[in-house]
């Protein structure tokens, strides 16, 4: 099977596509517990960037599948994809505009802070 690259960051109509779509791919929420709690987007799992370097054997599972990480406004899932990728993830992607983007342009039903 011929190596897919995958731009560094896609927009969150993208990530709706690949939700809808049924593609396998993991959906981290890279912000701290308090904003999780604030609010959340359906399917992603919060592992925060303070956390990332204790928590990597979580992610081995999906070394070789596409990783899709989200924060607020995209710069910390911007930063947590480049790194995994250094770690030899090389389908991580940050989701532009995070979570607030979502909310504007998804799902309104998501509280903007």
């Amino acid at each position: 099977m011929a190596e897919m690259s995958y731009p560094i960051e896609l927009d969150c109509e993208a990530v709706q596509q690949l939700q809808k779509s049924g593609e396998r791919f993991l959906f981290l929420d890279c912000r701290e517990a308090d904003e999780y709690e604030t609010c959340r987007i359906a399917g992603a799992s919060l592992l925060p960037m303070s956390e990332l370097q204790s928590r990597m054997d979580e992610l081995e599972a999906d070394r070789d599948n596409r990783i899709v990480i989200h924060c607020h406004h995209g710069g910390r899932s911007l930063r947590v994809a480049n790194w995994l990728r250094t770690q030899g993830f090389p389908h991580a992607q940050s989701m532009a505009g995070g979570i607030h983007a979502w909310s504007e342009r998804i799902d309104p039903q998501v509280p903007v802070y």
